[in-house]
Order: structure tokens, then sequence, then C-alpha cells
């Protein structure tokens, strides 16, 4: 079994940048591949990030390419994304997430554990 804790949201002007945290407990969290999905008022929770178990591998929704960045600490069992130049159309409750398949992560799906959530807002 693993737990995620995900943190590290807040309110954040256009242009800055803010890290996001995800804490997991389980002995298995090196078996998974981890992302972060996020979801905006009133749409689909969508895909934004993934990093394969030993992190050769990462992909990126288009949206945020060049902008943010996931990584992994299996020694400490966190993932973080990293966030630069924000935009408020980045403005979403961000969840972590975690899943068996790489091929399949990015895909609600894919996922079998997730992250209660936590709120970026960006504002103009």
């Amino acid at each position: 079994q693993v737990q995620l804790v995900d943190s590290g949201g807040g309110l954040v002007q256009a242009g800055g940048s803010l890290r996001l945290s995800c804490a997991a407990s389980g002995h298995t969290f090196s078996s998974y591949v981890m992302g972060w999905f996020r979801q905006a008022p009133g749409k689909e929770r969508e895909f934004v990030t993934a990093v394969s178990w030993r992190s050769v591998n990462t992909s990126y929704a288009d949206s945020v390419k060049g902008r943010f960045a996931i990584s992994r600490d299996n020694a400490k069992k966190m993932v973080y994304l990293d966030m630069n130049s924000l935009k408020p159309e980045d403005t979403a409750v961000y969840y972590c997430a975690a899943g068996r398949s790489y091929d399949r992560i990015a895909a609600t799906e894919g996922i079998e554990y997730w992250g209660k959530g936590t709120l970026v807002t960006v504002s103009s």
C-alpha cells in the first residue's frame, strides 16, 4: 500500500515559481510510476507530468513543457513538481498520483493511488 500526501500549493503571481511536494509512505514506493494531475474548476482532471520508477523517463503535457519539472527521490519517498513561469491558466488543484505502468499513467484509469490535492492559484 502507498499513501500520498501532497502539499505546497498557494497563491502566486503570474511569472512566479512554486514547488509542490508529495510525501509517500509504504515500502513499495519504488515500484510505482509517479505523476501529477490537475483539475481546474468545472474541468476534467488532466495529466500534467510523470516520471518512471528510476527517473529515466519523464513526460509532460504540452501545456507545461519547458516550464514544469518533475523529480523523485526514492530514498526519501518524495516526489516534486517544480513550476516556473506560472500562468493564470495553471490555476487548479494539483494531485500527486501513483500507478503501476508508465504506459498507462497519463490516463486516470492508470492511477492506483491519489493524493488529496493541493490548490495552486496564479494571479495576473
